[in-house]
């Protein structure tokens, strides 16, 4: 939110010492919003971790299960899940004080029908689980119905850990040079649609989560996918980074979106050999101040801002570090964070 100081106020601030370095502050002490980190960061999506056995097919379809315990990112599914990484991302995302952690759908499955989660989130400061990544299949309609289900699961059991906001990626079909959206716009509306009526139907707010490699990832997809899918339903849960990647403006997106934005992931890109191209805030090409300043006016969501770095192989920086510089990017923009 941009402030105005009148000539009088400025004097004012200078007889007393402050100085135009005050004027940063001034503006700082309107900064309401609470600003949470995802998980990402923190994980390998090498393999590894533990299985779904046991669960029968739906619940290891749901935990990520089958294959070591691994399924795609997207469709119902995510990274292997390690616990004991998990308690390390909640102590960390803790320690430094964010608002609030997302992870992905088959964490609180996985993790023994979500009791171990729960105890987790507790003995670290009550930190709130915000969100979940858990997708419907926008590709197939003929797997739609299952992967509404498998959604079903993972929000049922995110809830009882307190999420509120499940982040859908357009997955499920392939994104190549043969990629025609226009052939996909209805398919992929339609199930964007439906999943979210499943997920307000367990008292949960569906976002679009518009994404690199994904059937919606250029500026005129996601222009033309929110204006197809029912907004009653369906709000936005942008990633400004990725659309930067993409191509897009990013504060002009959130700008025309700003009404219906309930999420979003606040992330830097700069082009470069790590992070998938991103970098820590602060250190790219994204108006990020422009950015906050729009999500300041758009006042409460029912989700949260949530700083995200993707992660990569031989990251220069690890995951805590990068967190600790948002933080500290984040704060001189006026930012508090929990005690």
């Amino acid at each position: 939110m941009k402030a105005t100081v009148d000539r009088r106020t400025f004097s004012k601030a200078l007889a007393l010492g402050l100085g135009a370095a005050s004027l940063p502050d001034m503006v700082a002490q309107t900064r309401k919003l609470h600003i949470g980190h995802t998980s990402i960061t923190w994980l390998d999506f090498g393999g590894g971790g533990r299985s779904a056995a046991g669960r029968g097919a739906a619940g290891a379809k749901a935990a990520g299960g089958g294959q070591g315990g691994r399924a795609p990112a997207g469709v119902g599914g995510g990274p292997a899940v390690d616990p004991a990484l998990v308690e390390t991302i909640i102590r960390d995302v803790s320690g430094l004080g964010f608002w609030g952690v997302e992870l992905f759908g088959n964490v609180p499955v996985v993790m023994e029908d979500n009791a171990a989660l729960g105890q987790l989130l507790h003995q670290y400061n009550n930190l709130p689980l915000i969100s979940i990544v858990s997708s419907p299949n926008c590709g197939d309609p003929a797997q739609l119905k299952e992967s509404i289900q498998t959604m079903v699961v993972q929000a049922t059991a995110a809830k009882k850990a307190g999420a509120r906001i499940v982040l859908m990626n357009a997955s499920g079909g392939r994104r190549d040079a043969s990629y025609n959206f226009n052939a996909h716009k209805a398919n992929i509306a339609n199930a964007l649609d439906e999943a979210s009526k499943a997920m307000a139907d367990l008292g949960l707010q569906a976002v679009l989560h518009q994404h690199t490699g994904t059937m919606v990832e250029t500026r005129d997809e996601v222009y033309a996918i929110m204006d197809a899918v029912d907004t009653k339903v369906v709000k936005a849960g942008f990633d400004v980074g990725q659309l930067q990647k993409g191509g897009a403006d990013p504060v002009q997106i959130v700008k025309d979106f700003l009404p219906v934005i309930e999420h979003m992931h606040l992330k830097d890109w700069d082009g470069g050999p790590n992070y998938a191209q991103y970098c820590p805030l602060g250190r790219g090409k994204v108006d990020l101040p422009a950015i906050l300043d729009l999500m300041e006016k758009r006042g409460a969501i029912k989700g949260m801002v949530m700083v995200e770095l993707d992660p990569s192989n031989g990251m220069p920086i690890a995951a805590l570090e990068t967190a600790k510089i948002a933080k500290a990017y984040l704060q001189k923009r006026g930012y508090a964070f929990r005690a």
